[in-house]
């Protein structure tokens, strides 16, 4: 568990996509820990991503505090109301949606690196800390946020597959100071949902303990080697990663699982 928090804390925290997306998944897969167990475990190993990644870019001026801190308003709404509600919904619909999610995340991803600066108002990559940018369309930055959020609380695998291109593509805002945006935000609404699972009983610390302590090292880590990185050779891996894990959480719910 040590180990698999290392690996996904690492890509979330270069891709600003939170661990989860990876923790959740491998854990019911191949742990055979029950869903509820692993989604609340998955949210607190993503605060470790959060607090790890964050210190980092914060401390050199990639993130955007004050537009994090304005999609946070939507953002812990969706989250602590998806929480909520997710323990009186079946466990296979939740797998059955867990698995859209997935495949819905690779395809943004593979559609992003496809065509990166060809989108219409894209904000170049080549951006650096001081060049002036003009974050726009704060509804639209919000709805989207609601929804992030909404997914986050329902199955702890993070909002970043959607905050990320929202923030990139709908409000202008850089790719860089995007991730870095959505790794700060992730801390915040990961707590939110956190405490509803906690107070349900669902939080098992001897789950949660190893993934934090491989998390938050493997985010630190991941946060440091980001700019030698080439992101696109992260993001593949990741849309392979989503592709496969889609499929067997397909398979197992085509012979029984997740009753």
């Amino acid at each position: 568990m040590i180990a698999v928090g290392f690996f996904s804390g690492g890509l979330g925290s270069i891709a600003g996509v939170g661990g989860g997306i990876i923790i959740t998944p491998v854990l019911v897969l191949f742990f055979h820990v029950p869903l509820a167990n692993a989604v609340a475990a998955s949210l607190v190993a993503v605060i470790a991503t959060s607090t790890a990644a964050s210190s980092v870019h914060v401390e050199r001026h990639v993130t955007d505090v004050r537009l994090a801190m304005t999609l946070e308003l939507t953002t812990t709404l969706g989250a602590a109301a998806a929480a909520i509600v997710a323990a009186h919904i079946n466990h296979r619909v939740i797998a059955i949606i867990f698995i859209l999610f997935l495949l819905y995340s690779a395809y943004s991803m593979l559609r992003k690196q496809l065509h990166e600066g060809q989108q219409s108002g894209a904000v170049p990559d080549s951006w650096q800390p001081g060049d002036n940018y003009q974050p726009r369309n704060y509804p639209a930055g919000l709805g989207v946020a609601l929804i992030a959020g909404s997914v986050w609380g329902l199955l702890g695998i993070g909002g970043g597959p959607i905050k990320v291109p929202a923030m990139y593509l709908i409000m202008g805002v850089p790719l860089r100071v995007a991730t870095a945006t959505s790794n700060f935000m992730i801390g915040v609404t990961a707590a939110t949902s956190a405490l509803v699972y906690y107070g349900r009983g669902d939080l098992r610390m001897d789950i949660a303990g190893p993934l934090v302590v491989g998390v938050f090292s493997g985010s630190l880590i991941g946060a440091r080697l980001a700019p030698r990185l080439k992101t696109r050779a992260i993001a593949y891996v990741l849309i392979v990663l989503m592709v496969y894990l889609s499929g067997q959480m397909a398979y197992k719910i085509a012979t029984g699982g997740f009753r």
